[in-house]
């Protein structure tokens, strides 16, 4: 992808039983590190956190939780792209809808949304949009 100048969307997440055994920041930086070969353009790499335990339950981490994944993804970029690692967008997928996205859009270092069920009505997607405008 990033050799043909395109958009790398990178998605990282852990299983239910990896996060009960409190492993969610070892797996989730072993996949961003097995993803993002060296050389990788900072500017055409998008990350998004998708718990895959919450995918499609309802279930959402606290926003603590979330805050704690996504800094902790930042922190890894900025090791290995420096400052560019700003400009890298991280977005985060898992059960998101309008009900708790302007929650979630509050936490640092989420720059928007991975959605999934909820992009499939326009008033729920719409919703989704407003809250993000709204952060």
């Amino acid at each position: 992808a990033w050799d043909a100048d395109l958009i790398a969307v990178i998605c990282v997440g852990e299983t239910l039983e990896q996060r009960e055994l409190g492993q969610t920041l070892d797996i989730v930086g072993g996949q961003l590190a097995g993803s993002v070969p060296d050389g990788a353009n900072a500017e055409n790499t998008v990350v998004a956190y998708e718990p895959v335990w919450a995918i499609g339950t309802g279930k959402v981490p606290t926003l603590d939780e979330i805050g704690a994944v996504h800094d902790d993804i930042r922190a890894r970029l900025k090791g290995r792209f420096g400052n560019a690692a700003d400009d890298i967008r991280i977005l985060y997928g898992g059960s998101v809808k309008p009900s708790n996205a302007g929650d979630i859009f509050g936490v640092a270092n989420v720059d928007g949304a991975l959605v999934g069920g909820a992009s499939l009505k326009a008033e729920d997607f719409g919703g989704i949009i407003a809250a993000l405008g709204k952060a």
